[in-house]
């Protein structure tokens, strides 16, 4: 066993223990998790979820992509790019990965391609950043618009940048079609929507539960008390529950208040925390994507909006 799937096992054996000794602890703290998810994020993530599937299934991604062929060339970018980017950015976390998938199991597109578009299709949905963060934990007054535009122009700016160093000049592909004979579109789809929603909210409850076995048990106080006197104490606190689970993150992050609450909230959100990245990661491995790759993209996406953010706040 190497050095990884010791340290994996080792901590999954400790959180095991901890919810054995404590369950009238956690049992609660697991449900909240779940209310969480039932009242914020599968509202904004099922609906365009099955939405993007039935689009992609009948090829209406294929056909919005034919007016964008030769921009998406000289930014380097494949060809359906610009559509599925913008179901990406109306469904939300998972949902572009979901979709990338999709069209790499079709062989739609390979993994060059995919590992373009990893980092692209990768944005928090409006719902969440304008109801949940935006309302629901920081008040609106603004927020969630501010939130959702930084988030975006950060992922378009960065990936754009990686795509046009990255590598040549997109030829003109052969045309691909999509293999959807015999199959069921809308069972299919409903089917894919509803198992990637009940997948989100497991990994929901699971990194909600871990984050606060995390704060009860101090396990982050070195990070937070290095971050402290750049952010404040609580929200140093909140940032830290974030980078397990990032929904919780930004209501602790609304409830710490400060200057500093909505850019790290906008860090948070961008760059997902555990629980968000390996949701994607379980499609986007399956794509090729390396998990170093992206996350450490998705890390300079969030730095990126948190800095926007910063300059929003300061204007």
């Amino acid at each position: 066993m190497n050095f990884k799937k010791a340290a994996a096992c080792a901590v999954l054996i400790f959180f095991g223990a901890v919810l054995v000794i404590f369950p009238d602890r956690y049992l609660s703290v697991c449900f909240d998790g779940l209310c969480l998810w039932a009242g914020s994020v599968l509202p904004s993530l099922f609906p365009f979820m099955v939405i993007t599937l039935l689009l992609i299934k009948m090829g209406a991604a294929q056909i919005a992509a034919k007016p964008f062929n030769k921009f998406s060339r000289k930014l380097k970018l494949p060809n359906v790019g610009m559509p599925l980017f913008l179901m990406s950015v109306f469904s939300g976390y998972p949902a572009g990965s979901r979709i990338l998938c999709e069209y790499c199991e079709q062989g739609l597109i390979d993994k060059s391609e995919a590992k373009k578009l990893a980092p692209l299709l990768s944005t928090c949905g409006p719902l969440f950043a304008l109801g949940t963060v935006g309302t629901r934990a920081f008040g609106g007054n603004g927020a969630g618009v501010k939130l959702l535009c930084a988030c975006i122009v950060s992922v378009i700016v960065s990936s754009l940048v990686y795509c046009l160093i990255s590598g040549r000049k997109q030829d003109a592909p052969p045309e691909r079609k999509l293999n959807n004979a015999g199959s069921d579109v809308l069972y299919s789809s409903f089917y894919g929507g509803v198992t990637a929603c009940l997948v989100a909210g497991g990994f929901i409850c699971f990194f909600y539960t871990l984050s606060q076995v995390i704060a009860d048990f101090d396990i982050f106080k070195p990070l937070s008390f290095l971050l402290a006197p750049l952010f404040g104490k609580e929200a140093a606190k909140g940032l830290c529950s974030g980078l397990c689970e990032a929904t919780g993150g930004c209501f602790a992050l609304s409830s710490a208040g400060g200057f500093f609450a909505l850019p790290l909230a906008g860090f948070l959100i961008t760059f997902g925390g555990a629980s968000i990245l390996l949701q994607q990661l379980c499609y986007l491995t399956r794509c090729g994507v390396k998990p170093a790759f992206f996350i450490i993209f998705k890390f300079i996406q969030g730095v990126i909006c948190f800095g926007l953010l910063c300059l929003f706040s300061l204007w």
